[in-house]
Order: structure tokens, then C-alpha cells, then sequence
């Protein structure tokens, strides 16, 4: 049965000016410092099983007193206490992370991005930074202007890749980088058929199913 895909088309046609706004706001960080650009893996490492508003608050509440950049994982919980799912272990990987990214003193993350090798970039993540999967890696890499070709996997565009008959069924995880690849693949193809670029298409589902773009 050819699945109808018109409905979704006449959505991205009402909303593309507004999303295509919203991806140059984050293509902006292609001149922003390590310091601009950490906060959004501190967020991607919190948004897993949480509310990403929430998180964001959380977040920005972080960077305003400093906690961010010098709090201890025990001054960093209380901020993310009652916003963020498993505060306890995301105030570790939050200095985890910071404490890998550090070189003499200060966080140097850019250089670990390689704006022509997104995968291999997205791997390095995933392998050194703990509470970081493919998923919120993608996440986070389009968040600083580079996911034109990549997908973030969750349970919007999950939903909505089985509804337009792209996967079969949602699968259990999409924690293994197998599993990943193929649906990201099939996604790909997706995007093409129907003509809406792939990152587009991610704030595309999440606007139709929140009405509002974020991030």
C-alpha cells in the first residue's frame, strides 16, 4: 500500500521558513569558541529519557553561576534535580566530560570536530564521552551546524518513520551503531523521496508533534 505523504509535505511547505530560520541560528556556531559550544554537549548528555526544556533551563542555569565550567558533580545535581532524569549520574558525566575535553586548563572540543567526517567525529564522541549515544551525538552535532546528514534517532522521529512506512516497527534500542546506520539509512532515503533535507525534517516531526521548534 503506497503510503500518503502529502499531509506531511503541506506541514514542512507552512513551516520551512521558520525551520530553516531556526538551522542558521545553529549554523552560527561554526564561528563560536569551545566555550559556546560545550554547553550544548552538557545538554545533549542531559536530554536522554528527560524533558529537553527542562533541560535547557538547567543548562543555561549552570553556565550562569559557573557550575558549569568548575562545579563539582555534587554542586552540579541540585541543578539538574527535578528537571533532569538521573540527575545523579548526568552531574558525572557532565564533569566527565569536561575533564576529557580539557587541554592545559581549557575545554578544547573543536578540535576533536571534523567538519568533512561527521561519522568518524560522531564514533569519537560516542566512544570517549560517557552518557553520549549515537542518538544524542547527532543531537548534538546538528546543534552546532552539522547535521544536514545525519539522524537523531528519537521516539518523535521513530513514531513517524513507522507511520510513513519507512521502518517496519520501532525497535526496542537504537543503542547499538548497527541498528543506528540502517535506520539512518532508510531515513536518508526518506528524505530524499519526499524532497525535505534531513535535519529540516527532524524539527519538521518534532514541531507537528509539539507545536513549537526548538531544538
Amino acid at each position: 500500500m503506497k503510503i500518503d505523504t502529502s499531509g506531511l509535505i503541506s506541514e514542512y511547505r507552512k513551516r520551512r521558513n521558520d525551520i530553516k530560520l531556526r538551522l542558521e541560528e545553529f549554523r552560527r556556531f561554526h564561528r563560536a569558541t569551545d566555550h559556546d559550544i560545550f554547553p550544548e554537549l552538557c545538554f545533549c548528555i542531559t536530554t536522554a529519557n528527560a524533558n529537553a526544556m527542562h533541560c535547557d533551563k538547567a543548562i543555561k542555569e549552570l553556565k550562569d553561576t559557573g557550575l558549569l565550567w568548575k562545579g563539582s558533580a555534587e554542586q552540579i545535581r541540585p541543578k539538574l534535580k527535578g528537571r533532569v532524569r538521573f540527575h545523579n549520574k548526568k552531574a558525572d558525566y557532565i564533569v566527565a566530560a569536561r575533564g576529557i575535553l580539557k587541554r592545559s586548563g581549557c575545554i578544547d572540543i573543536k578540535s576533536r570536530i571534523d567538519p568533512d567526517d561527521i561519522v568518524k567525529t560522531r564514533d569519537w564522541i560516542v566512544a570517549n564521552i560517557k552518557g553520549i549515544g549515537y542518538k544524542e551525538a547527532s543531537h548534538f552535532l546538528r546543534n552546532i551546524g552539522l547535521g544536514q546528514n545525519i539522524a537523531i534517532l528519537d521516539r518523535h522521529i521513530l513514531k513517524n518513520l513507522k507511520k510513513y512506512d519507512v521502518i517496519e516497527k520501532i525497535p526496542v534500542s537504537v543503542g547499538s551503531r548497527k541498528v543506528y546506520l540502517d535506520i539512518e539509512e532508510k531515513m536518508k532515503g526518506f528524505s530524499k523521496k519526499v524532497k525535505i533535507p534531513m535535519d529540516e525534517m527532524d524539527l519538521l516531526f518534532w514541531s507537528i508533534q509539539t507545536g513549537f521548534i526548538f531544538k
